[in-house]
C-alpha cells in the first residue's frame, strides 16, 4: 500500500513538473512574439521615417514629368466640331488684344510664340487651350505632361509642357519656351529654356502696357506680331486634383465647366490665329464657334 501511495506521489510530481515546463515554455514563446512586434514596429517605423527623409515628407513636383501619350494628344486633336460650336465663348474670361507691330514670322509663315514657366498655375491653365486651338492647325510632337508647383497658389495644376515640343503645319510656326522648371532652387525654380534674342525682344517690347494690362505677366502669347495675351483667360482652380487624362476626357462633354473654360479659350484663339492664316484652313476659320469668338477679340489697350 505505503508503495503505491509512493508511486502516485511520484507520478503528481511529474505531471506539476511537465505542466511547469509547459507554462514556462508557454511563457518564453509569448515573450518572444511580444518582442519580435515590438521589432517589427520599429524596423517599419524606421523605413517610413527613411523614406520621408529622402522624399522630403510630402509629394513634389518635378518637370518635366512625362511625355504626353498618345491617347492624350489624339483627345486635344480630335474634338468635334459640334463640341466647339455648342460651347461657343461663354467661358471666356479675357481675349487676345490687337496690336499694332511687325509681322512675327518663322520660315516665311506667321509665327505664334508662348513664353511661360512650369512652375507657373497660369500658364498650366493656358497651354490647355493653346494646345487645342493649335492642334486645329497642325501636329505636335513630343508634347510634356507636367504641373505647376506645389509651393505656388493653385498648387500642382496639371498640364502640358511645350519644353522641347515641335510642331508641324502649313500654315503657320510655334515657339514654346518654358523658361523654368516646376521645381525650386533657391528664391526661384530651377532654369529650362532660353528665348531666342528675337523672342525675348518681343517679349519685352509688348508684355506691357498700353499692350497688355500688366508688365511681365506670363504666359505671355504673341500671336503673328497682330494680336498678344498675357495671364490666363479663365482660373487655374478648375483644374484643381485633376491629371492630365481627367482634364482631356472632361473635354468631350460640352457641359462641363472644364470643357466650357478650355474650348471656349480655344476658340477664341483659334479666331484670332485665323486672321493670320489668312483664315486656313477653311473648314476651320469659316466655322460658326470660330466666327463667333471673331467679336470676342479685343481692340487692344491703347
Amino acid at each position: 500500500m505505503a508503495r503505491r501511495v509512493e508511486q502516485k506521489a511520484a507520478a503528481r510530481e511529474r505531471i506539476a513538473a511537465q505542466l511547469a515546463a509547459q507554462q514556462a515554455a508557454e511563457r518564453r514563446r509569448r515573450l518572444l512574439l511580444a518582442v519580435g512586434a515590438v521589432v517589427l514596429v520599429i524596423v517599419i517605423v524606421g523605413g517610413l521615417v527613411a523614406i520621408r527623409l529622402v522624399g522630403g515628407g510630402k509629394k513634389t513636383a518635378t518637370g518635366p514629368t512625362g511625355a504626353a501619350d498618345a491617347a492624350l494628344i489624339t483627345a486635344l486633336s480630335s474634338i468635334p466640331e459640334s463640341t466647339f460650336s455648342t460651347v461657343g465663348t461663354e467661358g471666356v474670361k479675357a481675349a487676345p488684344s490687337a496690336i499694332d507691330a511687325p509681322a512675327l514670322t518663322a520660315n516665311g509663315k506667321p509665327k505664334v510664340l508662348y513664353i511661360g514657366a512650369e512652375f507657373c498655375p497660369f500658364c498650366a491653365a493656358e497651354r490647355w487651350p493653346v494646345t487645342v486651338a493649335l492642334s486645329r492647325f497642325g501636329t505636335f510632337s513630343n508634347l510634356g505632361t507636367t504641373h505647376s508647383a506645389s509651393a505656388d497658389e493653385f498648387p500642382n495644376t496639371p498640364t502640358l509642357s511645350f519644353h522641347g515640343a515641335t510642331f508641324t503645319s502649313q500654315y503657320l510656326a510655334f515657339t514654346g519656351v518654358e523658361t523654368t522648371t516646376n521645381e525650386q532652387q533657391g528664391n526661384g525654380y530651377k532654369p529650362l529654356d532660353t528665348p531666342a534674342a528675337d523672342d525675348e525682344k518681343t517679349f519685352e517690347t509688348y508684355n506691357k502696357p498700353p499692350y497688355v494690362s500688366s508688365e511681365g505677366s506670363i504666359p505671355f502669347i504673341d500671336i503673328g506680331g497682330k494680336f498678344v495675351s498675357s495671364g490666363a483667360t479663365y482660373s487655374p482652380q478648375l483644374l484643381a486634383g485633376k491629371t492630365q487624362a481627367q482634364v482631356a476626357d472632361a473635354l468631350k462633354d460640352p457641359s462641363n465647366d472644364i470643357a466650357k473654360a478650355v474650348i471656349a479659350s480655344a476658340n477664341v484663339y483659334t479666331a484670332a490665329i485665323c486672321k493670320i492664316t489668312n483664315n486656313q484652313p477653311a473648314n476651320v476659320c469659316t466655322s460658326s464657334a470660330v466666327t463667333a469668338a471673331a467679336s470676342k477679340l479685343g481692340g487692344g489697350n491703347s
